[in-house]
């Protein structure tokens, strides 16, 4: 049977995690007193080590045939690291307690992704009603967190995402493993898969993707304070996000059996196009900040729905732990990284709303790329009923 509720609690504690650390820890920093571009960099630690870890640990799940193990390891270090932030609030000290937190914390996602694939089986449409749940936790966790900030000093950002780790540290002892079905011995080399035109073509657009999302989510909170919105405003505009994005998962399934995973896509780049020049632009007007969060249940939910699905579908069997992490590492590692370095470069150098600019060109040249690479649907990559 389908273990729902444990695989769902997990993805809720991994995300209540981002909700709480995503939008508040770059206003910690700023607390402490480091630049805009030393938060750049410490933010884009996460996104480097989203490149090298996943592809480690996927390498070693694979190797040794285990995934859980690793996964209940990684919770365990990077609730380790994340302590360092108690200790120093030294750019050498956060930067060692960042890089090590950042290195365990990104090994576990696309295992845990990998072994709910294998759990849905056939049902792979039923994932966004799974995945809603770490979008929940997101939720509860970037209003909790918000009103308390109101409150409270700003230490208090420390006390609660390290709750939030150990929420994801006694979930991964409780979620169920489950081997992938064996695979044929004629099934795709991970290299013949990679050389597939729409692979590639989805991977580079990915990668654009998550560079333009950098500078939201290294300075979108900063952005906010910074133009007089109250962090309980902070944390609504957050969560208005996150319910789009609830809203969308919600839907997949009908969508997917609508639509194509291209043409989903397609539309989440081009709402991206427009989502980020009008933050950037717009941030004076509530209505319009509101309209862009609104249009992040396309540009995260509807993209990264779609493209978990085509992952899912390309890489088959053992290829599928790999498949996961290369995704996350070309994505949301090294196009986050690339996103979020630029966007602290560049905060002081044009201003917020240029920085804004750049990540809606960079979505720009993945919808071009889409377009151009994945001239149609591939076989296999349309999700439908079970």
């Amino acid at each position: 049977m389908l273990p729902y509720w444990r695989l769902s609690a997990y993805y809720f504690f991994y995300f209540a995690f981002v909700g709480a650390f995503s939008p508040y820890f770059t206003l910690y920093l700023q607390a402490i007193h480091f630049t805009a571009t030393d938060i750049a960099i410490l933010m884009s630690l996460m996104q480097v080590m989203r490149v090298l870890a996943p592809n480690l640990w996927g390498w070693l799940a694979e190797l040794l045939g285990v995934r859980l193990a690793i996964v209940r390891l990684s919770a365990l270090a990077s609730m380790l690291g994340f302590s360092v932030f108690f200790l120093t609030e030294s750019f050498a000290g956060v930067f060692i307690g960042m890089a090590l937190m950042s290195f365990f914390w990104s090994a576990a996602l696309p295992l845990v992704e990998s072994v709910t694939f294998v759990h849905l089986g056939a049902q792979g449409h039923r994932y966004g009603s799974i995945r809603v749940w770490g979008s929940v936790g997101f939720i509860l966790a970037v209003l909790g967190l918000g009103h308390l900030l109101d409150h409270f000093e700003i230490g208090v950002v420390l006390w609660f995402t390290v709750l939030m780790l150990a929420g994801i540290l006694g979930c991964a002892f409780v979620v169920p493993d489950a081997k992938p079905p064996a695979s044929p011995r004629t099934a795709a080399s991970l290299g013949e898969t990679l050389r597939r035109p729409e692979v590639r073509a989805l991977f580079g657009a990915c990668f654009l993707m998550s560079a333009a999302h950098g500078a939201f989510y290294v300075f979108y909170s900063i952005l906010l304070v910074d133009n007089g919105y109250d962090k309980s405003t902070v944390g609504l505009l957050w969560s208005l996000g996150v319910l789009a994005e609830i809203g969308v998962f919600l839907i997949m399934p009908q969508l997917m059996r609508r639509f194509s995973l291209r043409t989903i896509l397609l539309v989440a780049f081009a709402c991206a196009v427009i989502r980020f020049v009008t933050i950037g632009w717009g941030v004076g007007s509530l209505s319009l900040l509101v309209l862009t969060q609104l249009l992040h249940g396309a540009t995260f939910g509807a993209y990264h729905a779609a493209a978990i699905a085509a992952v899912n579908s390309w890489f088959s069997g053992r290829l599928q732990a790999r498949g996961q992490a290369l995704y996350g590492s070309v994505s949301f590692g090294a196009g986050g990284m690339l996103g979020g370095l630029i966007s602290g470069y560049t905060w002081d150098a044009i201003g917020s709303a240029w920085t804004f600019s750049l990540g809606s060109m960079f979505a720009l040249a993945g919808l071009v790329w889409l377009v151009v690479g994945w001239k149609k649907e591939a076989p296999g990559t349309q999700v439908g009923a079970s």
